[in-house]
């Protein structure tokens, strides 16, 4: 066992980087006598098919945050943190049933575009810029600096120029390809990324039993850290206030849920890219089906590094190299990438390319989905209306890459911060609540009213802000606190509808029918197998 990377393993790090570049400029160019135009570039021609869709999708969502930050927050609290992926794995079968049918039916490019037809203008452009900030400063940013820190602490590359590496990387492709190069290079990244997790899921177990296996390892993590295991924890347990007990699986984590993967436009684009509603409901199954694995190749190594950090006999087994950079309770972050330290020549390539497949995965998403919002909801909203096809996708290129930029000057400033998976779902919950309160108002309540929308939107912001600052006992589990916004927003919003159309339905109200939700009896039995699967998991781990 060596820290540091050998011969084979940048020769497989190398493969896998041309790989992608390879493919994602190959989908990318024109056909002969064919102009790229903005369903092209922005929806993929609206071509994918169910399982590109449902990759890309776990490739967007599965980045940085997940592979170093869940894994740390799994060598701090447990097993616990992967509520976030097996509770997703539902909303995922809510979203394909009953969303998707409305935002495919209207043609969507964007979320923000929803909000326009069903409210108006002025309460899209709020919500796109929105969007834009957090995009930028907390969803790009954040993924940067976790993919920097790993590349510093596995490589000794210096933070600043991992983060400008991993930058260029992503750019080179997405940039210039759009959603199309981003899904069809997902396919790929996630046989990287699932592969990759596996070896070091199966490495830390075969660590911690001596070279007996994983059964026998994760047998031994049982054994060795019990109270690593439980789904839902107790209120006298330090962690409550991030996972706050049974409220985890009837409270707040549903606002981030729907928010994330019903209304959040770097996820929802590549459903809106299917080639039909069916097409793109089984996507979404395949998703859910992949999510419930997500747990064991990210949150496991976690708990695995928790339990040999704490063992003086594997440690000393470890020798000089277990010494560095090593994962303790006020840096947990660190758990993954040190664990990539002991994996033999070559598999370290193979991780460590699943580490920079996630990372840059998700880096392309959000960079073709908030060039997507600036382009289509700001740009062409009050810039130039009677943009051509071509000026519509280079001004989606220049503004992917000052979103980038913008980001990389951002990214180094977040050093510092801890288990950063779960800081990035407390700061999306000042935003979230406003925008799925007013979500689910538009699609569900015909009487919603565009006034009431704007003024939730606006106020919502404040309310989460100070539930967030006023010190109150009860409110202090930030899944509370989001959970207590989005209630809040609804009264305000089905109050304020109230008093401006004394009841009456609102002129651009959705016309919701039972046929609207048909769905196929593939995606009906899948969805029954989920739900099988997800009450077995919380019955084991309980």
């Amino acid at each position: 066992m060596t820290a540091g990377f050998d011969f084979w393993d940048y020769v497989v790090f190398i493969a896998y980087a041309f790989l992608i570049l390879g493919v994602g400029l190959w989908v990318s160019r024109d056909k002969k006598g064919h102009q790229k135009n903005a369903e092209d570039y922005f929806l993929a021609s609206k071509s994918l098919p169910w399982w590109a869709i449902g990759t890309s999708l776990i490739a967007a969502n599965i980045s940085a945050e997940q592979f170093i930050g869940m894994s740390g927050s799994g060598f701090a609290l447990g097993i616990a943190i992967a509520s976030y992926e097996w509770m997703a794995a539902l909303t995922l079968l809510i979203v394909g049933k009953y969303f998707l049918p409305i935002f495919i039916e209207k043609g969507l490019y964007t979320i923000p575009e929803f909000v326009e037809k069903r409210f108006s203008t002025n309460l899209k452009t709020i919500l796109a810029i929105f969007w834009l900030g957090l995009y930028v400063f907390v969803n790009l940013a954040s993924v940067l600096y976790l993919g920097g820190l790993a590349i510093e602490t596995i490589m000794g590359v210096d933070m600043l120029y991992a983060i400008i590496g991993l930058a260029l990387f992503a750019a080179a492709y997405s940039l210039y390809g759009g959603l199309s190069a981003v899904a069809w290079t997902d396919v790929i990244q996630v046989v990287f990324l699932v592969l990759g997790g596996l070896i070091t899921t199966y490495l830390a177990l075969n660590t911690v039993s001596g070279g007996e296996g994983m059964l026998a390892g994760f047998s031994q993590v049982l054994e060795a850290a019990p109270e690593k295991f439980h789904m839902i924890l107790e209120e006298s347990n330090d962690n409550y206030v991030n996972l706050p007990g049974i409220w985890v699986l009837v409270g707040g984590l549903w606002v981030a849920n729907l928010y994330y993967w019903g209304f959040n436009q770097y996820i929802i684009q590549r459903t809106l890219a299917a080639k039909s509603l069916k097409e793109s409901q089984k996507g979404i199954l395949l998703a859910a089906f992949l999510k419930l694995i997500i747990p064991f190749i990210v949150v496991i190594p976690g708990i695995a590094a928790y339990v040999m950090v704490n063992d003086p006999d594997i440690m000393a087994n470890l020798g000089g190299a277990g010494m560095l950079n090593t994962p303790s309770a006020e840096q947990a972050d660190k758990a993954y990438p040190w664990l990539l330290q002991f994996l033999p020549t070559g598999l370290k390539g193979v991780a460590f390319a699943a580490l920079a497949a996630a990372v840059v995965s998700s880096l392309a998403s959000m960079i073709n989905s908030t060039s997507t919002i600036f382009t289509m909801d700001i740009y062409k909203q009050y810039i130039d209306k009677n943009a051509n096809d071509k000026k519509t996708v280079n001004v989606g290129r220049i503004s992917g890459g000052i979103a980038l930029i913008i980001a990389a000057i951002v990214a180094p400033l977040l050093g510092g911060i801890d288990q950063a998976f779960q800081f990035i779902q407390e700061y999306t919950g000042i935003v979230s609540p406003g925008i799925l309160a007013v979500f689910m108002l538009g699609l569900f309540w015909k009487r919603t009213t565009n006034n009431a929308a704007i003024w939730g939107a606006v106020l919502s912001i404040p309310i989460a802000l100070a539930l967030k600052f006023i010190p109150i006992p009860a409110f202090e589990p930030w899944m509370h606190q989001m959970g207590i916004a989005t209630v809040l927003t609804m009264i305000i919003t089905v109050v304020l509808s109230h008093i401006q159309n004394k009841g009456a339905d609102d002129p651009k109200g959705i016309e919701i029918t039972k046929d609207l939700f048909k769905t196929t009896p593939l995606f009906n039995i899948g969805s029954f197998i989920v739900c099988i699967l997800l009450a077995v998991l919380y019955a084991l781990f309980w």
